[in-house]
């Protein structure tokens, strides 16, 4: 008994061990596959970080960020009230490569300002380009839980300040200017954080283009486009983002909705349009001509030096559109106005030696077309004359005249237009987008051959617009010449076209009335009030008072413009009335200050 005692003890302490080494193995192995799988983590975290320094000189704690978004989600507050002004900002906004798609990841801690719900759809958050409501232009984002971060692909986080917008049409330079640069430049103005270290990220899908160096110049860091973003992995975060674009810049509408034409309500004047342009010269290392004021103030001498120095420029064009007798042109020009004559092309010459020439010319002249929109680059007092195909009504597209029209800009502006039929050579064979007609019915192509005048259209295909447009035009050299001469005869000197003050007056101060009843049908009603508080530091030309006066009860009232800082009313007022009485100052006939508070007069 006790031999099987010692036996089944010996049999105990045997499994005993066994399961003790087992044990010790499991936990052995266990610790070596933990320690495995976080080294594959760290390495995968150090990968991650590696591709994220890719992307940016930023450093950034992988670890840190990813635990961020996390924890934290996305978070998002918007400026705005409607998708077409909107602008958002972002905390870990992500992209997914694969989907193609904007990823909003929710947490306890997310923000999402406005809270939109279903009607964040109804058509978009908002626009990604600063063309107006175009549903190529959307923009939107998918929702996830943060929770399910822990099932896709490790996220690469951009350290970078990001501005995410859609670039219109970067293959013309009107709309890589209007659309793009100009809105892209003030927006980042408007914040601070987007300043010349920010990243730009162009979502639209185009390629570079041939204008991508001018993209390069809003920031020191290398624009992203939407197809390199695959590269650096499934899911890209970007930590700090702002999406869309200010419209504040814009002046003109392409015809989507209604024919092309200037914006009802233009927020930009000339001088935002200089300081930009300044701004661009600067990082293009130009150096302007100086802006000498013609004014009585110049010597003689100095007079002469910019007669003698002034040009005018002639932009030339290679392959369509053409002035088919440019040198005649040139020569009627350089004859005409005793000046020198210097020609330029987009495709010859590089877009700065371009711009250089421009800032010191005197006269800009061009058909129709994108490279017109470098006469922001002129100096003030300097004219742009656009030339027309034949059957093309310059007041029908006026891109370029809005501009230099704009309050500030301090440019004149002259059409000529061909209308001479046999002065013009059309080119039906060529592809449509170049102005080809051959693939349209014989009967709607004798229609537009017949037709002389381009009806008002909606944008962007209409073959009757393409096929004059891109006529090459010779130009009649003495219509041309008196268009310009008598254009030129409205051309206000620089000092005139300069307004006094630009500055708006303050309310008027200290407003009050008196009333007094003379007889049972006659009362009068004194109004008094002290000038605006600006006033005192200004020099103004001109300054009057403008005087509202109601009858309370009734919807209309009368208007009165006034010299002096108190009047005595008599006509049309009765006894024992209460009037409304509103007041403001005008400085030179259309600078319009705010109303001073309502007064109520009792006769």
């Amino acid at each position: 008994m006790m031999r099987a005692s010692v036996a089944g003890c010996r049999m105990s302490m045997g499994a005993l061990l066994n399961g003790l080494l087992v044990s010790v193995v499991a936990a052995l192995l266990w610790k070596y596959s933990k320690l495995s799988e976080h080294a594959a983590l760290l390495e995968e975290e150090l990968h991650m970080t590696r591709q994220s320094q890719e992307l940016s000189q930023a450093r950034i704690d992988y670890h840190v960020a990813l635990q961020a978004l996390q924890e934290h989600g996305t978070r998002m507050v918007c400026t705005g009230k409607m998708h077409t002004d909107r602008i958002c900002r972002f905390d870990y906004l992500c992209y997914c490569s694969e989907a193609e798609e904007f990823v909003f990841f929710h947490s306890n801690s997310s923000v999402m300002l406005p809270n939109l719900g279903s009607r964040r759809f109804q058509p978009a958050l908002l626009d990604l380009s600063s063309v107006e409501d175009h549903n190529t232009q959307y923009f939107n984002f998918l929702e996830l839980p943060a929770a399910t971060l822990k099932f896709m692909p490790k996220p690469v986080f951009v350290p970078d300040v990001t501005l995410i917008l859609n670039r219109f049409n970067p293959d013309n330079l009107m709309h890589v200017f209007h659309d793009d640069l100009l809105p892209a430049f003030y927006t980042m103005k408007q914040y601070s954080d987007l300043d010349d270290e920010a990243r730009l990220v162009f979502m639209e899908g185009w390629g570079e283009g041939p204008h991508f160096d001018l993209y390069r110049l809003l920031s020191s860091k290398q624009p992203l486009l939407k197809e390199q973003l695959r590269n650096f992995g499934k899911l890209m975060c970007f930590t700090k983002s702002y999406v869309g674009l200010s419209k504040m810049t814009t002046w003109y509408q392409y015809g989507f909705v209604q024919p092309q034409g200037p914006k009802a309500n233009m927020l930009v004047s000339g001088n935002e349009i200089r300081q930009f342009a300044r701004a661009l010269m600067e990082k293009m290392n130009i150096t302007g001509v100086e802006e000498v004021e013609k004014d009585g103030a110049s010597g003689e001498g100095e007079k002469e030096k910019e007669k003698k120095d002034a040009y005018i420029v002639v932009f030339s064009r290679s392959t369509t559109r053409l002035i088919l007798n440019e040198e005649e042109l040139i020569m009627a020009l350089a004859q005409e106005f005793q000046m020198r004559v210097v020609t330029i092309s987009l495709e010859e010459q590089t877009f700065p030696s371009i711009i250089q020439v421009i800032s010191g010319a005197t006269m800009l002249v061009s058909m129709h077309g994108a490279q017109l929109i470098t006469s922001l680059f002129l100096p003030r007092g300097a004219a742009v004359v656009e030339l027309f195909p034949f059957a093309v009504n310059p007041e029908q597209y006026t891109p370029y005249k809005t501009l230099a029209s704009l309050p500030g800009m301090d440019l004149h502006y002259v059409s000529w237009r061909n209308t001479k039929e046999e002065n013009t050579i059309p080119h039906p064979d060529r592809p449509w987008e170049q102005g080809g007609i051959a693939h349209l019915e014989k009967e709607e192509q004798e229609r537009i051959r017949a037709s002389k005048d381009v009806p008002r259209h909606l944008c962007c295909r209409n073959p009757e617009w393409l096929f004059r447009i891109y006529q090459d035009t010779l130009v009649d050299i003495p219509s041309f010449l008196e268009v310009l001469k008598e254009g030129m005869k409205s051309k206000p000197s620089l000092k005139k076209s300069k307004p006094a003050s630009t500055v708006h007056p303050g309310r008027v101060r200290d407003a009050q009335c008196q009333t007094s009843v003379q007889t049972s049908n006659e009362a009068k009603l004194t109004v008094s009030w002290q000038i605006p508080w600006n006033l005192k530091y200004l020099k103004v030309r001109e300054v009057k008072y403008e005087v509202w006066i109601q009858e309370q009860g009734e919807n209309t009232y009368m208007p009165y413009i006034l010299p002096q800082q108190n009047y005595t009313f008599s006509d049309n007022i009765k006894p024992f009335t209460t009037y409304l009485v509103w007041v403001r100052c005008i400085f030179n006939k259309n600078l319009l200050g705010p109303f001073a508070d309502v007064l109520m007069c009792r006769t």
